[in-house]
């Protein structure tokens, strides 16, 4: 018999009921130190006092409208985030699934606005994570996202991670636009080369098509910069994000300049619940901590330590650790040994991680973590190490 929740989730045995700062409480009691934060949602940690309030406070006052009408925290937020970035006008959505397909669109309709209706299709990359929708799986094009599903939507040329002759290959006069991710999320924390990145804005230019960025999970400040794109030194014309802009709350925003959405005119998309009330509070007071003065600093330095103590846990545990990777506080552990066992042992002890593709463990706790949670997750983590080597070892024999 079919469980009343739908069984699509291989969930850990584990219920949460109490958050603080960067620790959950679970129905036991039991405290844990929450590395994964939500798979890079509660970028501030949990419960976070100026979120609270901002929901607290607009919570009494108005929830939902629809977008029949202006909503001044629309008109707020998208000033703060333009202010700060490459883009000048911002879509919201409630999800990074919903920013990627307005991102998908809005490439799309810019052709067709201007005159070139057959440049539609999407370059994408293999490896990659946009979302769950028909179109965002059949952008990824995974295997493990789009069996059993039947056909795809059309649209979309996949080429091979880091394979430049394979991207010129791929390249028509049917092409619309380029799209990745800058850091590799579910990929397994792959950061593109800063040369590369800037490769692909000029590879843009030069064939006149539009550069995506889904910064869902590498954006909001996750790397030590805003944006992650921000490290190369280049900019895109469209960008998704979402996850640590909403704190935990569900917000996500597409960004553009203001020649890539030449297309989005009235009617061209919309959302009933996109850019509510309750969320642009929120996610007002995420963007008025995270562009404080020192808050980006604060994440590099976390970053800078959290790195080297993983370096001398991979020097220790060369049986266990392959490599480490990643920028600012979005780093991987790649395994000789499986994630998912390793995810456990963490767990055991105390500490929560998240695993990715590639034999990957991610570690994403919240950006204002200080160096003391630093030490209790390199303790843990050594702890993991040790009892996967002992079982190695064991099953050597």
């Amino acid at each position: 018999m079919i469980a009343p929740v739908l069984p699509t989730y291989a969930r850990a045995p584990l219920s949460f009921e109490k958050g603080e700062g960067p620790w959950l409480f679970d129905t036991n009691g039991d405290k844990y130190l929450d590395f994964g934060a939500g798979i890079a949602v509660c970028a501030l940690g949990h419960a976070h006092p100026r979120l609270v309030e901002a929901l607290e406070t607009q919570g009494r006052r108005l929830w939902h409208t629809s977008n029949l009408y202006a909503i001044p925290g629309q008109e707020d937020l998208a000033r703060k985030l333009t202010d700060v970035s490459f883009a000048d006008t911002v879509f919201f959505t409630n999800s990074g699934l919903e920013a990627m397909e307005c991102c998908i669109k809005m490439a799309r309709k810019f052709h067709s606005h201007n005159g070139d209706p057959k440049r539609w299709r999407i370059v994408t990359f293999e490896g990659s994570f946009h979302g769950r929708s028909l179109a965002t799986i059949a952008a990824a094009g995974g295997e493990k996202l789009t069996a059993g599903f039947g056909e795809m939507p059309g649209g979309f040329d996949h080429v091979p991670f880091g394979d430049h002759e394979a991207l010129k290959a791929a390249i028509t006069d049917e092409t619309a636009a380029i799209m990745i991710e800058p850091v590799q999320g579910e990929g397994g924390i792959r950061p593109v080369p800063p040369q590369c990145l800037r490769g692909l804005r000029e590879m843009c230019d030069a064939h006149g098509i539009l550069l995506v960025f889904d910064e869902i999970q590498c954006g909001m400040g996750r790397t030590g910069a805003l944006f992650a794109h921000e490290l190369a030194g280049c900019a895109p014309d469209i960008m998704g994000v979402a996850k640590g802009i909403g704190g935990g709350f569900p917000l996500g925003a597409c960004m553009a300049t203001e020649r890539a959405a030449s297309g989005m005119t009235a009617g061209t998309h919309g959302s009933t619940y996109g850019g509510n009330p309750l969320a642009m509070a929120v996610g007002n007071a995420v963007v008025d901590v995270m562009t404080e003065d020192g808050f980006l600093n604060h994440v590099s330095e976390m970053a800078g330590l959290m790195r080297q103590r993983l370096a001398g846990l991979q020097d220790q545990f060369p049986d266990v650790i392959e490599e480490v990777r990643g920028e600012g506080l979005m780093l991987g552990i790649r395994l000789k040994v499986p994630n998912t066992g390793f995810v456990e042992a963490a767990r055991a002890v105390k500490l929560l991680t998240v695993p990715a593709a590639d034999n990957v463990v991610r570690i994403l706790p919240p950006l204002n973590i200080t160096a003391e949670h630093v030490d209790f997750a390199i303790t843990a983590i050594d702890a993991a190490c040790g009892v996967m080597q002992a079982n190695a070892a064991v099953a050597a024999k």
